[in-house]
């Protein structure tokens, strides 16, 4: 009789470690998404743009696995903008929900701890909102695959959107940059890099903790340096910070960059007019020839009633590919699902994706403005959709 509650007991313990199996007649992806937290405004555009995808092929009637049709299941667990919680949550969404592959945070710092846990486990992810250069900086990837721009288009772009433009400017740069992986690789290294081969003098540069809401002495000292461009690299809450306190320090710079903060439109909801003219790099807009590319912001906007974000691209189209390498392998075998991934070469709704030796799928750079509440693209030419605000409005 103890022998058989022993047993009992241990394969309780059994399965309380490892959960309930996926259902039968199924296919189970997963992501952890910043659904909370200070980069909640990037990770429900991203819920949108996965669920999407996942709705499209169901609605397709599914994906052929071994000659059947299978619908797929998405499981989405927040992980608070944190990436201890991204670890924790892609490590139960293999050992728990049993997931055969998974889709990716957003920002370096979730992403890539998300992905470090899913090549420990052999278990293929794609990501957007990564930048390719802070992805490829972690390790050789064989099961992590990133569809993003790379920093160094960044870091040049508004160099070389002041050249292409002719703007006039004294040629003063102020870098204000947080202390975060890809703030430190651009705001650190790659824009004081461009400024100087662009013949910029950066008159003031720091670097601040991304939990900090005070920024009224690099502001302070920006400004007396005569700054004509403030690049600025920090999260949504700290960009609309260090705008308002711009304002509040009589201080108009010509020409504000704001990356990664200035991005979503919660930035422009919480500043009103002091967001006019303030630039941000892009990838993506409805206008840009790509596949479904109109199509995909409409139906945003007509089902959540807001304004579309190039996020809702570039989940898609990760979750798109994803959904297409499963379809390719006709295999729940990850391993077959991951070498499909690699062969993808198609045109999305960013545009076309190839992967190269180091997992990455490079999207090219285009500059955007905040004009009247709106992202417009002022550059480069030949994507633009709106003209280019400059100097920069005055707060008065």
């Amino acid at each position: 009789m103890k022998i058989k509650s022993h047993l009992a007991l241990a394969f309780l313990a059994a399965a309380l470690s490892f959960g309930p199996a996926a259902a039968a007649g199924e296919i189970v992806i997963g992501a952890s998404l910043p659904l909370s937290g200070p980069l909640a405004g990037f990770g429900m555009y991203q819920k949108w743009g996965y669920e999407t995808a996942v709705k499209d092929v169901n609605a397709a009637g599914g994906i052929a696995i071994d000659g059947k049709k299978l619908p797929v299941r998405l499981i989405i667990r927040d992980d608070k903008t944190d990436p201890n919680v991204t670890a924790s949550n892609t490590e139960t969404l293999l050992s728990r929900d049993k997931v055969v592959a998974m889709l990716g945070s957003c920002t370096p710092a979730l992403v890539n701890a998300g992905a470090l846990v899913a090549e420990r486990r052999k278990v293929p992810i794609v990501a957007g909102c990564d930048p390719l250069m802070a992805f490829k900086s972690v390790r050789k990837w064989r099961y992590a695959w990133a569809i993003f721009f790379d920093e160094s288009d960044l870091a040049t772009a508004g160099f070389r959107m002041m050249s292409d433009l002719g703007l006039n400017t004294n040629k003063k740069i102020a870098i204000l940059a947080d202390n975060g992986p890809d703030g430190q690789v651009v705001g650190g290294q790659l824009w004081p890099a461009a400024a100087k081969a662009g013949g910029f003098e950066v008159v003031h540069q720091s670097s601040f903790p991304v939990d900090i809401q005070q920024f009224t002495s690099m502001i302070g000292q920006a400004k007396t340096a005569a700054a004509d461009i403030v690049l600025v690299d920090a999260i949504p809450p700290q960009a609309i910070a260090i705008r308002k306190q711009l304002a509040s320090a009589g201080f108009t710079p010509k020409l504000l960059v704001m990356e990664k903060g200035a991005e979503p439109e919660m930035f422009a909801q919480a500043l009103g007019k002091l967001a006019d003219g303030v630039l941000v790099g892009g990838y993506w807009d409805p206008t840009f020839r790509y596949p479904g590319a109109a199509d995909l912001a409409k139906r945003f906007e007509s089902e959540t009633k807001q304004s579309q974000s190039q996020h809702i691209a570039d989940s898609n189209a990760a979750a798109q590919v994803l959904l297409d390498a499963i379809a390719a392998a006709a295999s729940l075998d990850r391993e077959k699902i991951n070498a499909a991934i690699g062969r993808t070469d198609k045109s999305y709704v960013v545009g076309p994706v190839k992967f190269d030796a180091s997992n990455s799928s490079r999207i090219p750079i285009t500059l955007m403005q905040w004009q009247g509440g709106k992202s417009v693209v002022v550059w480069p030419k030949n994507h633009a959709n709106g003209k280019l605000i400059f100097p920069l409005p005055s707060a008065n």
